[in-house]
């Protein structure tokens, strides 16, 4: 997982543009509307084009005992008609306007991401506002919609990757909203209403847990103005989130027998905050280990003994949570044996830990890739309201690559021998792996 990326607002930045490579200058700015709503906005006139992204902290950790899969399915449903508008009708008028608007559920947000034309502007945000602020929640669209989140769930049960990877989740967190998956089960989805949507509305969608930014062309005075009618009228306060969950994976193999000619396999441990002083080092390290085509893993594992066509890692740091996973597919004859590869490399880590050579070339990979994630207004939208929600200094985008040449050899071998645990490697295995066994 790449970590989100923090502005100092009125600074100036250099960020590649959609298509050019030659970098262009913006201003971050900070506004606070009369309603009390705090945005982060880029100014882009040169296109008469804006992207507006909204995010909500919560997301589906909020589900209602018993209701598991409740917030998925009213994000889903959101756009399925509003106000006077069916499901069709409000399709229709969204698409007269060229505006997009996305609506999507995650484990610690949920969030809304619109486009629309500078010229359709006030028509668009209108539309989405009949969206957010009144949804009809009609029985017939929660019934087509919920179909739609039945058939993932029953296609999940066939599939090796979201067995593999709820199997460790439930491993990791038990009956935490981490645990399972947020698209709920046949029984817990097929049992919602429209009242449990309307109810699931008004958790998830409040102010004290907003975060907003826009991008494009459109004016500090103009993006407060369209913050307060759009959005003031949304509930203050939402319900509680779920406690800290400490990972409880300690180590050990699970196998999970199904019909495949290869397995996948998912392992993990307990990992780091994203506020933790040492997620930078950490952050290299993963790069070092897992996270890119040069990586150890991808040299021992696949290149030395062609054991996989692809192996990673990467950090996940939850909102009340944090692991280091990884991920790999096998032939069955030689899961085993790729399995073993894995923790002789974790082993490795603590042992003989990281060279200088090694940590040069991540920091320059990491620094000259920086810019890249800068490819337009809707990325850039989304890094913006991402970095807020992160909780990171202002300053850290204009620090940012010097934070990574600061890491020293001393510093990321003292982060690995803290993170990295080989006796808390912990593997689950879908498939039908020889010589392997659940212990």
């Amino acid at each position: 997982m790449k970590p989100f990326i923090s502005v100092i607002a009125g600074a100036t930045l250099a960020i590649v543009g959609a298509i050019s490579p030659v970098f262009a200058q913006i201003d971050v700015q900070e506004i606070t509307t009369e309603a009390g709503i705090t945005a982060w906005l880029v100014e882009e006139h040169s296109i008469p084009f804006t992207a507006l992204e909204l995010r909500f902290k919560g997301g589906t950790s909020l589900d209602r005992a018993g209701k598991r899969g409740e917030i998925n399915l009213m994000m889903a449903t959101l756009e399925e008609g509003a106000a006077d508008l069916d499901a069709q009708g409000f399709a229709k008028a969204r698409d007269s306007l060229a505006a997009r608007f996305d609506f999507d559920a995650n484990t610690d947000s949920v969030s809304i991401s619109a486009r629309f034309l500078t010229e359709n502007r006030d028509e668009a945000v209108a539309l989405l506002r009949m969206a957010i602020m009144e949804p009809r929640f009609d029985q017939a669209a929660v019934d087509r919609v919920r179909g739609q989140v039945l058939s993932n769930i029953e296609s999940n049960t066939t599939s090796p990757n979201e067995i593999a990877s709820s199997t460790l989740n439930a491993l990791a967190f038990g009956d935490h909203p981490y645990g399972s998956s947020p698209s709920g089960t046949t029984e817990t989805v097929s049992g919602l209403t429209p009242e449990d949507m309307s109810t699931a509305h008004t958790r998830a969608l409040v102010k004290d847990r907003l975060y907003v930014s826009a991008v494009g062309d459109i004016t500090e005075p103009e993006l407060a103005e369209l913050l307060d009618g759009l959005l003031g009228d949304l509930p203050q306060f939402g319900p509680e989130l779920p406690p800290y969950v400490a990972p409880a994976l300690t180590g050990g193999v699970t196998v999970v027998p199904f019909e495949t000619p290869q397995s996948v396999v998912m392992f993990g441990h307990s990992g780091i905050k994203r506020d933790d002083p040492d997620f930078i080092p950490a952050y290299i390290a993963n790069e070092i280990i897992g996270g890119t085509r040069e990586s150890r893993l991808m040299q021992e594992v696949r290149e030395k003994r062609g054991l996989t066509y692809g192996i990673g890692s990467y950090l996940v740091p939850y909102a009340q949570s944090e692991v280091v996973l990884g991920q790999f597919s096998s032939g069955n004859a030689v899961t085993a044996q790729a399995i073993d590869v894995v923790k002789d490399e974790w082993r490795k880590l603590i042992d003989d830990g990281i060279s200088a050579e090694e940590l040069e070339e991540a920091k320059t990979y990491l620094t000259g890739a920086y810019a890249l994630r800068f490819d337009g207004n809707a990325p850039i939208a989304s890094i913006l309201v991402g970095m807020q929600m992160s909780g990171l200094e202002r300053d850290y985008i204009v620090h940012r690559n010097d934070l990574v040449n600061a890491v020293t050899l001393d510093d990321l071998n003292r982060v690995v021998r803290e993170l990295y645990k080989p006796e808390e490697l912990t593997f689950v295995v879908v498939g039908q792996p020889d010589d392997l066994k659940s212990d």
